[in-house]
């Protein structure tokens, strides 16, 4: 064995990059599929089964508290490059689209540059830009999230359990004006717990709390947000949780608050994931092209439909092939996800200041990360 000269000791070996939280990363990958397979299906129930937005602001708050150890100017820009120039790259799509279709911009086309508000658009497109409520939400987060840190710092626990105040008073005292702002307002309101929740995470305060209390207040914010979007079915004329702020809130901090804790609980890290390479590699994949899957799986829906239309015009695939059927569309959709990640991921890679790549591998950048 090689020794270090004069010492007579093995040389020191450089100690192994830290790798990558393979359960957060696999969430993360489960959401996105979630909320892909929601808006093919459009199955009511799938909020209260996986609460995927809830859980991706759980997961990028935590990344948050995590990179605020860096001066907060540095990580706002990190921050702001890695959103905006996908959003942008994606945006010169859909925007020259409408603009085909007969739509004409006024002064809030600036939501299109910078989207603190709803970016404008026609009902032509509005399939493609309705989803893009999450990545506003997400730029109101990172921008608040210097002052939410040093707030959640000051008392832990407390300010946890006050961040569901806020959709509390939106719903039963004064609800948000009917506007760009109030849309805001309700979306920061209703995912705020999700986003300190994953400060609480980061800063070991779950890890520290008496099972039996998270357990209890878990549980009774699952009961309560379910009973909520069972009992008001004919005000929302449905269950869905995507209609009813309160109940999606109350909802998703029950469950993501499980799944966070049995994190710091019993310190789950899915590491026998990388023994399976493929599977492995795809969760990877998710993580690294987050953003063009979330922008992109509209578009990619939207394109499935007439593609299959196209398949009826072919004696084969007509008989042999479920073309009237949504798992069908499903899977063709998820083909078009994977020609939009190839050709259009290497957009995130050059937001995060790496070399692009068709398909990435190694450590990946998130919305979160």
């Amino acid at each position: 064995m090689p020794t270090t000269p004069g010492t007579g000791r093995p040389p020191r070996t450089a100690a192994p990059a830290p790798s990558r939280d393979r359960y957060f990363d696999t969430l993360r990958a489960l959401a996105l599929i979630r909320v892909v397979t929601y808006h093919t299906f459009g199955w009511p129930w799938c909020g209260m089964v996986f609460p995927s937005m809830g859980i991706m602001f759980a997961l990028a708050g935590t990344l948050m508290a995590k990179s605020l150890q860096r001066p907060a100017r540095t990580v706002l820009r990190s921050r702001l490059r890695r959103l905006l120039p996908p959003f942008w790259f994606w945006g010169v799509f859909v925007v020259l689209a409408m603009l085909v279709h007969g739509w004409m911009p006024g002064r809030q086309i600036v939501y299109w540059v910078v989207p603190l508000g709803d970016p404008p658009g026609n009902a032509w497109g509005e399939q493609a830009w309705e989803i893009l409520w999450y990545l506003r939400t997400y730029l109101w987060f990172v921008l608040l999230s210097p002052a939410l840190l040093w707030i959640f710092r000051k008392a832990p626990v407390p300010v946890l359990l006050l961040s569901l105040a806020p959709v509390l008073v939106l719903n039963f005292a004064r609800a948000a004006p009917d506007s760009r702002f109030g849309s805001a307002v309700w979306d920061l309101a209703t995912y705020l717990f999700c986003w300190i929740l994953g400060f609480a995470h980061r800063d070991g305060v779950l890890q520290r709390m008496r099972p039996a209390l998270v357990g209890v207040l878990a549980l009774a914010a699952l009961g309560y947000g379910g009973w909520y979007a069972l009992a008001h079915r004919a005000e929302f004329g449905t269950y869905d949780l995507d209609e009813n702020p309160l109940a999606q809130a109350f909802w998703s901090a029950g469950s993501v608050t499980l799944l966070m804790w049995a994190k710091a609980r019993f310190r789950i890290d899915f590491a026998p994931l990388t023994r399976f390479r493929r599977l492995d590699r795809t969760v990877t994949v998710f993580n690294a092209r987050a953003v063009t899957i979330y922008l992109w799986h509209e578009i990619a829906l939207i394109l499935a439909v007439p593609l299959i239309d196209r398949f009826w015009d072919v004696p084969a695939f007509e008989r042999y092939l479920p073309l009237d059927s949504q798992w069908f569309m499903f899977g063709v959709g998820w083909v078009l996800i994977a020609v939009f990640v190839l050709a259009c991921g290497w957009v995130e890679d050059v937001a995060a200041k790496k070399k692009p790549r068709l398909i990435p591998g190694g450590r990946a950048a998130t919305m979160g990360g």
